[in-house]
């Protein structure tokens, strides 16, 4: 007989900049703990994501499941604003893309309206549940922006969660083995048009 699974449902709910401030601490150790990173790391991108919620077209959006108390512990996280020339990000891509090959009039059209999904995560212990799908659909419904753009690490033959998801929902390749400054591992920065839909436009 297999077992059960008891593990509660998550559910999803937007946050306002104040509410990721609030809750920073609980969004960046899902942060550390889903990428794998030492602990201590999250100190130093605590400024970072505080600065992040001032930008124009902020938004977050985070999963929830009740504690062992009953409480809401938050499990996933995403989060993403509007891209913008004179952001660190725009100009690495922006860079890796003419690296690549790409004619001027393809960058202008990739960065010239996007907006930069940043961060978006699932607690190991609440992922199989399809969470990471539910919270990237929820912060693209209704964005502005003629696309949306992200970068995500290169795993052998895309084999993990983040890039079946990804490719899953219409994700192609922007720039493939990228190296960002002050980062050693090679990451692809891929993107879509908006709005968001399970395939990609025909």
């Amino acid at each position: 007989m297999s077992p059960v699974d008891t593990t509660p449902t998550p559910y999803l709910a937007e946050l306002s900049a104040a509410d990721l401030r609030g809750r920073l601490d609980e969004a960046l150790a899902i942060y550390v703990e889903a990428m794998g990173y030492p602990r201590g790391t999250e100190f130093h991108r605590a400024p970072m994501w505080t600065e992040h919620t001032g930008r124009p077209g902020w938004r977050g959006v985070a999963a929830f499941a009740p504690d062992s108390d009953g409480n809401p512990s938050m499990v996933g996280i995403a989060y993403g604003y509007r891209g913008a020339p004179h952001q660190w990000w725009y100009q690495q891509v922006r860079e890796g893309m003419r690296r690549s090959g790409a004619e001027t009039g393809a960058i202008e059209t990739v960065l010239g309206d996007y907006f930069e999904l940043t961060e978006l995560h699932v607690s190991p212990r609440a992922q199989g549940h399809g969470t990471g799908g539910a919270l990237l659909r929820l912060l693209l419904t209704d964005r502005p922006e003629a696309r949306v753009l992200l970068s995500t690490p290169e795993v052998p033959h895309e084999d993990n969660r983040a890039w079946r998801l990804y490719r899953r929902l219409g994700f192609t390749d922007v720039v493939r083995h990228f190296r960002f400054t002050g980062d050693s591992r090679p990451f692809a920065v891929l993107g879509r048009p908006l709005p968001l839909r399970d395939q990609p436009p025909r």
